[in-house]
C-alpha cells in the first residue's frame, strides 16, 4: 500500500515550501519555493553558513540589497540543481507598494539567475498581491519572466492575478485558517472546522473553481499549511506547496489521498477586469484578507531586516 505522500501525487503537483536541500532531496518535489523568512532560517544552520559567507566574500563591492538577491539567487541555483521543476524567489517584500521598483528588482534578479545559467522557465519571482505587486505581474509577464502571486488570501486578488497573466498564485490556507480561529476564540470547534470545512480550504476551493469554469490557465499552487487535513482536503489542486514537517507526515501515513477538487462542469465567460478602485474597495471589505495581507508584508519585511543584519555583520567580520 502506498503512502499519502505518493497518493496525493496522482492529483496534485508536489512543491517543497523550505530552503533546506535535504529535505528536497528526501521528499522529490517537483519545484520548490522560498522566501525570506525561509533562507533566514536556513542560513542559521552549520551547513548553510559556507553559502553566506561566499556571497559577502565574492561581492565585497556590492550594497547589502545585492548581496541579498545573490544570496536568494545561491539558494535558488542550488535548489534547481536538485528539483526538476522551478523555484520561486522573492522580490525584498520592502517593495510591495511600489509597481516600478518591483519591476526592476525582479529583471535584476532574472539577470543574475540568467547569469548563473539558469533558464527562466525554472524561476518564478514571487510577488506580494498587493495592487502595485499585481501590476507589476503584469509588465514582467509581458517580457516572459513568470511570477507566482504570494500572500494571497481573497477571490478579489485572484482575479486580479488572473487579468494579469500571472503564471501561478500562491492563495494561503493556514493563515485564513489562523484568522478565523483567532476570531471565534473560545467558541472555536475544531472538529467542525477540519478538512473540507476548513475557511482557509474552502477559500483555495472558490479560486479554483473560479478559474476553472472561466477557463483560465494560471496555475493555482495551495500554500501555507498548518496540518495534513488541510492539504488532504486540497487533494486536486493543480500544486501544493508544502514544509517539510508536513511532507514527513505525509510519507510516514499509509492509505490513500482522494482527489477533493474537481473541475466544475459549467462554463462561462471571463469577467471584466477588476479597476484598481474596485479591487481595493473589495479588498478594504474583506477584514481577514486586508489584515493576513498586511500582517504578512510586515513580518517577511521583518525578517528580510534580518537577513540583511546578517549579510552586514559578516561582511564587517
Amino acid at each position: 500500500m502506498s503512502n499519502q505522500l505518493e497518493a496525493l501525487r496522482q492529483h496534485s503537483a508536489v512543491v517543497a515550501d523550505t530552503g533546506d536541500f535535504e529535505s528536497m532531496r528526501a521528499f522529490r518535489p517537483t519545484d520548490a519555493t522560498t522566501n525570506p523568512s525561509l533562507i533566514l532560517k536556513a542560513v542559521q544552520k552549520p551547513e548553510y553558513r559556507p553559502l553566506l559567507e561566499r556571497v559577502v566574500r565574492d561581492h565585497a563591492g556590492a550594497s547589502t540589497a545585492e548581496r541579498m538577491d545573490r544570496l536568494l539567487i545561491a539558494f535558488g541555483a542550488q535548489i534547481l540543481e536538485i528539483v526538476p521543476g522551478r523555484v520561486s524567489t522573492e522580490v525584498d517584500a520592502r517593495l510591495s507598494f511600489d509597481t516600478r521598483a518591483t519591476v526592476e528588482r525582479a529583471r535584476a534578479i532574472m539577470a543574475l539567475y540568467a547569469a548563473a545559467g539558469v533558464v527562466r522557465e525554472r524561476v518564478l519571482i514571487k510577488i506580494a498581491s498587493t495592487w502595485e505587486g499585481i501590476q507589476a505581474a503584469r509588465v514582467l509577464q509581458s517580457e516572459g519572466i513568470r511570477c507566482n502571486m504570494t500572500l494571497l488570501f481573497s477571490l478579489e486578488q485572484a482575479i486580479a492575478c488572473a487579468d494579469a497573466g500571472a503564471q501561478l498564485i500562491s492563495p494561503f490556507v493556514g493563515r485564513i485558517y489562523d484568522w478565523y480561529k483567532k476570531q471565534q476564540g473560545a467558541a472555536w470547534d475544531e472538529a467542525a472546522n477540519a478538512g473540507p470545512a476548513d475557511p482557509g480550504v474552502q477559500s483555495v476551493r472558490r479560486i479554483y473553481e473560479h478559474y476553472k469554469r472561466h477557463g483560465i490557465d494560471t496555475e493555482i499552487m495551495g500554500a501555507s499549511f498548518r496540518n495534513v487535513g488541510q492539504v488532504l482536503a486540497l487533494a486536486g489542486c493543480d500544486l501544493l506547496t508544502i514544509s517539510p514537517e508536513l511532507l514527513g507526515q505525509l510519507q510516514a501515513a499509509e492509505g490513500d489521498a482522494p482527489r477533493h477538487l474537481q473541475k466544475p462542469d459549467d462554463t462561462a465567460p471571463r469577467q471584466a477586469p477588476l479597476a484598481e478602485a474596485e479591487f481595493r474597495f473589495q479588498l478594504n471589505e474583506n477584514a481577514m484578507a486586508t489584515e493576513k495581507l498586511a500582517e504578512g508584508i510586515r513580518a517577511f519585511v521583518a525578517d528580510a531586516r534580518k537577513l540583511d543584519g546578517l549579510l552586514e555583520a559578516r561582511a564587517h567580520h
